[in-house]
């Protein structure tokens, strides 16, 4: 197996990127922070997913966590630090790396293992087929940071789980487990923890035997018909205000966030 790793800020900070067998695998590496990404991260992700290409031998795409987890989202404390403009850009930025590896032309698998929470969860989504195991959790505790959801994380959910489950993970903030998640459809298999990297392999080597002109157009088809259907919501921010800046500290301080900010 060819491996190809990106050192970030920390030697526990980094996109590692492997190749085998036509398969291009892409493992975020922040054990000590269930893998949440920094904005160096979201950067070299993208550039990694686009270095997929490069190999004509790669038929399709994984995107997993080390550890026990798949990817806690951005990294809250990270924006903790930063103004409030300055966060909107990191998560404009944030929705084109994600947006990168859901229109690439070859077929992508998220292979989930624990948490995917806020934006860990938009980039599962964006993957073509998701593998939970059976400890898989995933949800939007958005609410508690004082964050909405973006135009097109808003769109994914709704298209797949529908209007009513949208609200609920962002509503009560929790986390569906495994089982649930299955049911919803946020995942297409699940199966045991144990076994979870020989079904990825497995599965990613069925995928990639396919013919690749019919899984891009595929591809592509229903990519236009998701596009075909208006953006929700336009105009709306990633943020809250003030919201945003109290949910952030509440974070980092480890305690309850104490909303004032009446919604106009």
């Amino acid at each position: 197996m060819q491996v190809k790793t990106t050192r970030l800020e920390a030697e526990d900070a980094k996109i590692i990127y492997q190749e085998t067998a036509g398969l291009a695998i892409i493992t975020i590496h922040r054990p000590q922070a269930k893998n949440a990404l920094t904005a160096n991260m979201w950067d070299q992700l993208a550039k990694i997913a686009l270095q997929v290409l490069d190999n004509p031998k790669n038929k399709v795409l994984i995107l997993r966590g080390s550890g026990q987890s798949f990817t806690a989202g951005s990294d809250i404390k990270e924006f903790n630090a930063i103004s409030l403009e300055q966060a909107e850009e990191a998560f404009v930025h944030m929705e084109k790396t994600i947006s990168t590896i859901e229109r690439l032309p070859i077929p992508t698998i998220g292979v989930i293992n624990g948490p995917a929470m806020g934006a860990g969860l938009e980039l599962a989504l964006a993957c073509d087929i998701r593998i939970g195991s059976d400890k898989a959790k995933l949800g939007i505790p958005v609410g508690k940071l004082g964050i909405t959801l973006n135009n097109k994380f808003a769109q994914r959910l709704v298209q797949l789980v529908g209007p009513a489950t949208t609200k609920d993970l962002v509503f009560t903030g929790r986390m569906f487990k495994a089982e649930e998640a299955f049911k919803l459809g946020l995942l297409n298999y699940l199966v045991a923890e144990k076994d979870l990297n020989k079904y990825m392999i497995r599965m990613g080597k069925l995928v990639a035997g396919m013919s690749p002109e019919s899984l891009l157009a595929v591809k592509q088809s229903v990519q236009e018909c998701l596009d075909s259907v208006p953006t929700l919501w336009q105009g709306s921010s990633p943020f809250v205000g003030s919201d945003f800046a109290e949910g952030c500290r509440a974070f980092v301080e480890k305690r309850q966030p104490q909303f004032t900010r009446q919604p106009k």
